[in-house]
C-alpha cells in the first residue's frame, strides 16, 4: 500500500512566494500530495494546489499580487487593514472557492480569539473566508467573524506551520515548508508602517514553528532570512530560493516516500 503524503505550508507574508518554488521542484519529480494544510500565506498557496492548479498556474496568479489589489485600509478599531480585497482576488483567481469542491483534502488554519483555540477549516464551507481568517495577522489585519460567530485571526498564533493538522488528516508521511524559522537577519530596515508591523508579528510567532505538536518527517527551509515578509517585489528571488531548498532535499524525500 502506498504511503499517504501530507504537505504543511507555513505562513510568512510575501515569503509565501517561496512555497511556489518548492512546489515546482516537487512537481518535476512527480510528487503528489494526499492532503494539504496551510497557515496564512501557506493557506493561499495550499488552497490553490488543492484546487488543482499547477505550480506554474499558481506562479502566474502570484504575479498579479500587489498590495493595492489584496489590501485596503480598515475602518475597524480592531485592525489597520482589511483582507476584503484579498477575498475578491481569490474568488476571481481560484478555480473553486468551497472546500467540498477541492480535488485534494485541504485545511486552512486560523485561531479563535474568544475560545483561545486553533480552528482548522476543512471538508465543507466557504474556503475564501477561511483563508482570510488564516491571513489576519493580529493588530495588522481586521479579524474575521465566521457564521458561527467566532472571531478569527492568523493561525500562526498557535500553529504557523500546521503539521499537527496534516497528521490529523491521516497522513503517513508529512513534508513541511517552513518560511519563518529561518530567522530574521535582514539586510535593510522596514521603510513602511506595514513592514514594521509584519516583521514584528513574524518575530513574535517565529518560535512556534519550532514547537509543533508533532513535527514533520522532513522540513524544507528556504534560505530567505535576509528577505522581509513585506517584500512582494522580490517574487523572483523568493521562488528561486524555494527551488534551491527543495532540490537540496530531493534525495531524502525520494528515500522517505519510497
Amino acid at each position: 500500500m502506498s504511503k499517504k503524503i501530507g504537505l504543511s505550508l507555513s505562513g510568512g507574508g510575501a515569503r509565501g512566494f517561496a512555497h511556489i518554488g518548492v512546489l515546482k521542484v516537487l512537481a518535476e519529480h512527480n510528487i503528489k500530495f494526499d492532503m494539504i494544510a496551510g497557515t496564512s500565506a501557506g493557506s493561499v498557496v495550499g488552497a490553490a494546489l488543492a484546487a488543482g492548479m499547477s505550480p506554474a498556474e499558481i506562479e502566474k496568479m502570484a504575479r498579479k499580487v500587489g498590495w493595492l489589489n489584496i489590501l485596503r485600509p480598515s475602518f475597524s478599531p480592531s485592525g489597520l487593514l482589511s483582507t476584503a480585497p484579498l477575498g475578491k482576488f481569490l474568488r476571481r483567481e481560484l478555480p473553486v472557492t468551497r472546500f467540498e469542491d477541492l480535488k485534494t483534502p485541504y485545511a486552512a488554519v486560523a485561531y479563535d480569539l474568544n475560545a483561545g483555540e486553533e480552528v482548522a477549516f476543512r471538508d465543507s464551507g466557504d474556503m475564501i473566508l477561511a483563508i482570510r481568517a488564516s491571513c489576519a495577522v493580529p493588530g495588522v489585519f481586521t479579524p474575521i467573524r465566521d457564521a458561527a460567530g467566532r472571531l478569527l485571526v492568523d493561525g500562526g498564533v498557535t500553529s504557523v506551520m500546521p503539521t499537527d493538522v496534516v497528521w490529523s488528516m491521516g497522513a503517513d508521511v508529512v513534508i513541511a515548508v517552513d518560511l519563518v524559522a529561518c530567522g530574521g537577519t535582514y539586510r535593510s530596515v522596514p521603510r513602511t508602517a506595514l513592514g514594521v508591523m509584519i516583521r514584528s508579528a513574524l518575530t513574535l510567532i517565529r518560535s512556534s514553528s519550532r514547537n509543533q505538536y508533532r513535527p514533520a518527517d522532513l522540513v524544507i527551509e528556504p534560505k530567505i532570512a535576509h528577505l522581509r515578509p513585506d517584500q512582494i517585489g522580490k517574487l523572483e528571488e523568493f521562488i528561486a530560493l524555494g527551488e534551491a531548498a527543495a532540490r537540496s532535499r530531493m534525495d531524502e524525500i525520494a528515500e522517505m516516500i519510497g
